[in-house]
């Protein structure tokens, strides 16, 4: 082999690489264990001692070379490639940054602080109850007992119960045997919380929506206490005058019992699907709390007398910012958590 001719050789083939995978071959065609020079140190063997020293160094030196050059023109290939990289990636340092999304509160969670805040201005305190109950709490301290139409309609399907026992509550009336236990009259306080049902959902029902209890126990606390309080709340929450009605009705916790009902504010008293089309969202439940129940809270009826309402958190939302279905409220589409 002509060394020379051979080292001319590889370098114009170096130079007219045009790949890495170029210089590849040419690396395995001189340098590699079946390539040109491994071939040619073998052949020295048969050499004298004299020539095997000369032919030696001569190929030591053309593969020093090669490997150079190899090196020098990948090198070469790595610099281009990674300045079309950069090229590739450059962006315009002036424009501004992508806005960090933060996360938000909850529709529901804004309004519960709303509401608690317009009753702790009127003098109530908010307290909590627990969501697992038992049946005492949830329905014999309530004047429920065991064959009352109310306690079996909700025990037939509507109330989930537990394996180790107990409840999960199905309203937060519960809390007001709890606090009348531990503190003494006269009492105001409001109980928001989750509740649950086992019912069939539609644009107003939910099996799991929150629910705000209220109680205030005095000693001449009356029905027209309980209008004037309801009242400036709906006002304050709305932020205009509200159009209310008391219908008669029938609770076992309360006596007398009514219902306060409210023009509709999602469709203005038009009707529709948030109202069932009458133009009035039942708001709420309320009456004079029973006198069972003021002594099943510790409480002797002959000196103490209140009012206690429940209503939904949900509903609520719904009328404030005029959604007409409860589902979304935990349906985890951003598109309608965002606006809030």
């Amino acid at each position: 082999m002509n060394l020379k001719s051979t080292k001319n050789q590889t370098k114009k083939e170096i130079e007219k690489a045009k790949s890495l995978s170029d210089l590849d071959n040419i690396f395995k065609k001189y340098l590699g264990k079946k390539g040109l020079l491994r071939t040619e140190f073998l052949k020295i063997k048969k050499l004298s001692k004299k020539e095997k020293i000369r032919i030696g160094k001569e190929l030591n030196t053309l593969r020093v070379f090669l490997q150079k050059e190899i090196a020098k023109k990948a090198k070469e290939f790595r610099r281009k490639e990674l300045s079309k990289q950069e090229k590739e990636e450059e962006f315009d340092i002036t424009l501004p940054g992508k806005k960090i999304e933060f996360g938000h509160l909850h529709p529901l969670t804004l309004v519960q602080r709303e509401i608690a805040g317009i009753f702790q201005s009127m003098g109530f305190e908010v307290v909590e109850g627990p969501e697992i109950e038992t049946e005492w709490y949830n329905f014999d301290a309530l004047n429920i007992p065991e064959d009352h139409p109310a306690r079996v309609a909700l025990s037939l399907g509507k109330t989930f119960y537990l394996k180790g026992g107990g409840l999960m509550r199905t309203h937060t009336s519960c809390a007001q045997i709890h606090y009348m236990e531990k503190n003494n009259p006269p009492l105001r306080i409001i109980v928001p919380g989750k509740v649950f049902r086992a019912e069939a959902t539609d644009a107003s029902h939910e099996t799991n929506f929150y629910q705000i209890e209220g109680l205030m126990v005095g000693r001449d606390v009356s029905a027209a206490n309980f209008k004037a309080v309801i009242q400036k709340f709906l006002e304050e929450f709305f932020k205009t005058s509200i159009k209310i009605k008391l219908r008669p009705s029938y609770f076992p916790f309360t006596e007398p019992s009514f219902e306060l009902d409210m023009k509709c504010t999602v469709c203005a008293g038009k009707g529709c699907s948030a109202c069932k089309y009458s133009g009035w969202i039942e708001l709420l439940g309320a009456g004079m709390v029973h006198p069972n129940v003021l002594k099943n809270g510790g409480l002797n009826p002959k000196n103490w007398q209140g009012f206690a309402f429940g209503m939904s958190l949900d509903r609520l939302t719904m009328m404030k910012y005029k959604i007409n279905d409860i589902r979304l409220f935990h349906s985890g589409d951003l598109r309608f958590l965002k606006q809030f």
